[in-house]
């Protein structure tokens, strides 16, 4: 038997409490870690009670995870079935059934007037397979229940799969389920010690250039884009393998995720090889067993893999996640940073090192529990031409904003009003985002990447041309960034991270009087700093009746001698899985770069 845990019962409540009130579709969002599979067992157990007997069915899109949530339903004391080829068994025998897609679908009309309701985990992951499996049950039960449960309810290119959150709100277009019943989110299961907290780690060696990428219709990387962000590019590949390992001495388990096979192997013949093993969807079955198993019971460190230990792979000893490859979207990143937050005994954190500007790409404020949600429809960044000064040929690459009104050289640079190219501390202000050109040419058989650099710096000891970021020189090793550089790393990477509480000076501060939807007033200010130019806005209210509020607005008030003078500095941080901030101090020290 089994007790839940708050949050759970809470969970189950509100699924509950939907079912009875009506027949349309809902969802939970639950982070990975939270215990779905807990969640599943005891709402399934329920509903066959409440149906006076019906049937219930589950589903989950590979065999790991129908064996897992089967597992945790017999913990209810009850027995359940499997019909799964890939688990193992076709079996109704009991009235809550666990099974694959595929395998239902094909024998669908053994399922018809029979259950009562379908609970789909990874529930973002619905496919036609899905849908049609609730259509034709539907012709022997029109009210069928359909309940989704996810640690990601979002897809890319499309938005959230829902319809409207738990306030009724409209969130979603045109998405599958009707109704989000409650939120588990990975912040407040890290508050309450139910998992490891993400630390973002400084990157001192040379990443990917990887925000050029563009996604094909499959939702994937072109081909084109994957081959030219990684091949030809062991060297830098061997030092971002030397970074994490330097950074993992005193952790326990780290899992690389790779962009390719090829790459992979790369990653691997970095490693130490009595410590390390890849897998790949070309492993075999008892091969793929035997390398999980001995990384779980740490019999090996590094762990290595392409598109496969994304989804249901748990090893609470991992407290590293090295992401050398570039994700299509913001809900496998969430995914992949999922596999480290599990927690172990002497684990404070997973250290998340990200090679490939997946961070930056999804999370432009730094709050990876919080990613941007977009549909296609949102304007892209424009790409541009630009001739290579030494190989003559033309690469494709992200423009760069030119507020400042510059002119274009052919060869990829800003200009000034006299059609010099505008000198920065680096050399030329480069008109885009590419670092290298990113043309081959054929030599004695291999290809070879074009060297040429539009941001660069020479190693002081052999005068090589380096990526701007690169910590060791590729042609003679020396390091390249030094105690100070590596301060500086840190604290960029602290203060990307709108969650760490730092103080920032102010550059533009409007206060408002408003009234809330509640009908209270209130007092909105919105506020630029330094180190966040897009903003945020923060409400006091001058009347509120909780401590917290009523204090925070009392500070405000003295510290701005009601709203008339401006702060020089202030103090805040960004809530966790919140879009709102909260200013906790005024006029302190400002947090100064190393």
């Amino acid at each position: 038997m089994y007790k839940l845990r708050t949050y759970q019962q809470t969970a189950v409540d509100k699924i509950i409490d939907h079912v009875k009130a009506s027949t349309d579709s809902c969802i939970l969002e639950a982070a990975t870690g939270a215990g779905k599979s807990m969640i599943i067992a005891e709402v399934a157990k329920i509903l066959h009670q409440l149906s006076k007997g019906k049937n219930v069915l589950c589903l989950a899109p590979s065999a790991e995870l129908v064996k897992q949530n089967r597992s945790k339903y017999l913990q209810t004391g009850e027995n359940a079935s499997v019909f799964s080829a890939s688990a193992g068994g076709r079996c109704l025998k009991y009235p809550v059934v666990f099974g694959t897609p595929l395998t239902v679908l094909n024998s669908i009309d053994q399922f018809s007037g029979k259950f009562c309701a379908i609970i789909i985990d990874e529930c973002d992951l619905i496919t036609p397979t899905v849908k049609a499996i609730i259509e034709k049950i539907k012709e022997g039960n029109p009210k069928l229940r359909v309940i989704g449960t996810t640690a990601t309810p979002y897809r890319m290119g499309t938005g959230y799969i829902y319809q409207m959150n738990e306030e009724d709100k409209a969130i979603g277009e045109n998405a599958y389920f009707v109704k989000k019943v409650y939120t588990i989110g990975a912040p407040d299961l890290i508050d309450q010690k139910y998992l490891a907290p993400p630390l973002i780690g400084a990157i001192n060696s040379g990443h990917y250039d990887t925000i050029g990428m563009t996604v094909n219709k499959m939702g994937k990387f072109n081909k084109d884009d994957v081959d030219r962000v990684y091949k030809g590019q062991g060297r830098k590949t061997s030092l971002i393998v030397a970074d994490v390992i330097e950074q993992s001495k005193d952790r326990k388990g780290v899992m690389f995720f790779a962009a390719t096979i090829q790459h992979a192997e790369e990653i691997l013949a970095s490693l130490p090889p009595a410590m390390s093993a890849l897998i790949t969807g070309k492993t075999k079955a008892k091969e793929r067993s035997d390398t999980i198993e001995k990384f779980k019971s740490q019999q090996i460190k590094y762990i290595v893999n392409v598109s496969v230990l994304t989804v249901g792979f748990d090893a609470p000893h991992v407290d590293v996640i090295a992401l050398l490859r570039a994700t299509e979207s913001g809900r496998l990143l969430q995914q992949v940073i999922g596999r480290g937050l599990r927690p172990s005994v002497q684990k404070d954190d997973v250290l998340i090192l990200d090679y490939a500007e997946n961070i930056e790409r999804h999370c432009p404020d730094g709050d990876v529990f919080n990613p941007e949600i977009e549909s296609y429809n949102r304007a892209k960044t424009e790409k541009i031409w630009v001739e290579c000064p030494d190989c003559n040929e033309q690469s494709e690459v992200s423009g760069r904003k030119n507020d400042e009104g510059y002119g274009y050289s052919p060869d990829g640079y800003f200009t000034d009003l006299d059609g010099e190219k505008v000198k920065t501390e680096h050399g030329f202000m480069p008109s885009h985002h590419g670092r290298r050109c990113t043309n081959y040419s054929l030599v004695a058989g291999h290809y070879e990447r074009c060297e040429y650099r539009w941001t660069l710096k020479n190693c002081e000891n052999c005068n090589a041309k380096n990526d701007i970021a690169a910590r060791y020189c590729f042609e003679c090793k020396k390091e390249m960034v030094n105690p100070n550089d590596k301060l500086k790393a840190d604290f960029a990477a602290m203060k990307k991270d709108p969650t760490k509480v730092q103080c920032d000076a102010v550059t533009s501060w409007t206060a408002r009087r408003a009234i809330t939807r509640q009908g209270a007033n209130c007092i909105t200010v919105d506020i630029k700093t330094t180190y966040r130019p897009k903003g945020f806005r923060v409400w006091f209210m001058p009347h509120a009746r909780d401590t917290r509020s009523g204090n925070a607005f009392l500070l405000v008030n003295k510290m701005t001698n009601g709203f008339s003078i401006v702060p020089t500095t202030i103090t805040y941080r960004k809530k966790y899985n919140s879009k709102f901030y909260e200013v906790l101090n005024y006029n302190q020290p400002e947090d100064a770069a190393p």
